[in-house]
């Protein structure tokens, strides 16, 4: 049985116009959390190695540590669209299949089996306090199953945009939904803290810092 923590940590990282932007809601005492332990990494990660750098130092602790997926496949909801646009469907799919790649995911069909939640949002335009415009954020959620502390992520993207646009979010915000909580500095990474006029795949740098990650010490899942 789950149940929500007394305290709640809520975080949001979005893609804007200008810079990055982070909100937070509750603070929650780490003296309430599990020791951090390492898992073993994930099996396309332990098997992944290149040498291209990555931007680990920028990724953000959190209250749990770093946010690190431990059961596997990680289970994604894609908030379904009407029949006149399946465009969203398939944008957002296409984002998961490009991160299957490298990690482990599986798309279900119902919204409480979902550790990761995609939602087809008209979310604030403005983002205090830099009142930069943004169009996608991700939070994530704490809460306790079985003594075991777990999370939950969900993405809200903004309909009705270029498909590139959107696609783009889409892959931006599940790297951050799969532990990178925090941005590239190079255009040519997803997780580049803006978009770009040609939107790039999925980068070497950026699975070396999904591996980095996935190294570190977390409280979740313990």
């Amino acid at each position: 049985m789950a149940r929500s923590l007394g305290f709640r940590w809520f975080k949001a990282h979005s893609i804007v116009s200008l810079t990055i932007g982070c909100v937070l809601f509750w603070a929650i005492s780490s003296q309430a959390l599990p020791a951090p332990r390492i898992h073993p990494l994930p099996t396309v990660l332990a098997q992944w190695s290149d040498q291209s750098g990555d931007y680990f130092d920028r990724v953000e602790k959190t209250a749990p540590e770093y946010l690190i997926w431990s059961r596997f496949p990680v289970r994604v909801y894609i908030q379904p669209a009407d029949a006149r646009s399946q465009t969203w469907n398939n944008l957002m799919m296409q984002a998961v299949k490009e991160w299957q790649a490298y990690f482990s995911l599986e798309l279900v069909d119902r919204q409480e089996n979902a550790d990761i939640f995609i939602d087809r949002s008209s979310i604030p335009l403005r983002f205090p306090p830099t009142e930069r415009i943004r169009f996608a954020d991700t939070r994530f959620e704490l809460f306790e199953q079985d003594s075991i502390l777990r999370h939950r992520m969900k993405i809200r993207i903004q309909p009705n945009r270029p498909d590139l646009s959107m696609l783009a979010a889409a892959r931006h915000e599940l790297g951050h939904a799969l532990g990178i909580w925090g941005h590239s500095p190079l255009e040519t990474d997803v997780m580049y803290f803006s978009q770009v006029r040609t939107p790039p795949v999925i980068s070497a740098r950026d699975v070396n810092t999904l591996k980095r990650v996935y190294e570190q010490p977390t409280r979740l899942g313990w």
